[in-house]
Order: structure tokens, then sequence, then C-alpha cells
């Protein structure tokens, strides 16, 4: 009743394909040099010459080439900036620490610590205790 199939299926494993895979390190290196990138743009917007010399060796590192640096500055307002950028580093935290780069890892806590310092402080209460 059914005529057998004469071709190849299209649902075939992709372990048999001829494209190159990448090891879990080279994605999480990849990952990581992503974060700090966007990271260092926006440290470069906040003029952190300093910090921004840091972070592009580390992706310098990663990349195995130079960043580009953000030349172009935006309207958002520097507290929008720091958290951005406090965001960013733990994002870059979390990566470093999964692939076990102290560099990084310490690197990225400063800035959280730095961008977190940085933000105005408010009102409002920080734990739950607080609040009862």
């Amino acid at each position: 009743m059914y005529e057998p199939i004469r071709t190849k299926s299209v649902h075939t494993s992709a372990d048999d394909a001829d494209f190159p895979h990448r090891s879990r390190e080279d994605e999480l290196d990849i990952q990581l040099a992503g974060h700090l990138g966007a990271l260092l743009a926006v440290t470069d917007e906040l003029g952190l010459t300093a910090d921004g010399d840091r972070i592009a060796a580390q992706v310098a590192r990663l990349r195995g080439a130079p960043p580009a640096r953000h030349a172009g500055r935006t309207d958002a307002e520097v507290p929008a900036l720091h958290r951005r950028a406090h965001a960013l580093a733990g994002r870059a935290l979390v990566v470093a620490a999964s692939r076990a780069d102290t560099a990084v890892a310490v690197l990225a806590a400063e800035a959280m610590d730095a961008h977190a310092a940085a933000l105005p402080t408010t009102t409002a209460p920080t734990s739950l205790a607080a609040v009862r």
C-alpha cells in the first residue's frame, strides 16, 4: 500500500555533518568575549579609559585580536549606563566562573562593585526584613 522511501531522510543526525564543531570551552570563550565587548562599549561611553583598557586586554586575549572601541556617545543617562554595565559585568562573571577564568572573574567582580558604588543610593528597603 505504501511506497518505500528512496531518498535520504532530512531528519538524520547532525553527528554525521561535515561542518566543524566547537567545544564547550570555545563556546564559553565566544560568549565571554561578547559580554566583555558589550561591557567595554558601556565603559567607554562612561569615559572610564583605564577600566576600558583592562577589559579590552581580556577581550583581545579571548578573541586573539584587539576589539573595536566604542567611539560614539548616546543620550543615555549615567545611572542607566552604570546599571547596564553592572548587569553586563554580572553576566561576564557567571561565564568566567563557569570556565574557571580567574583574571576575568576578578575583573568582572571589580566592575560590578565599581558600577554598584556609582549608582545613586535609594531609600527603598533592600531586604524583606526591612519591610516587616
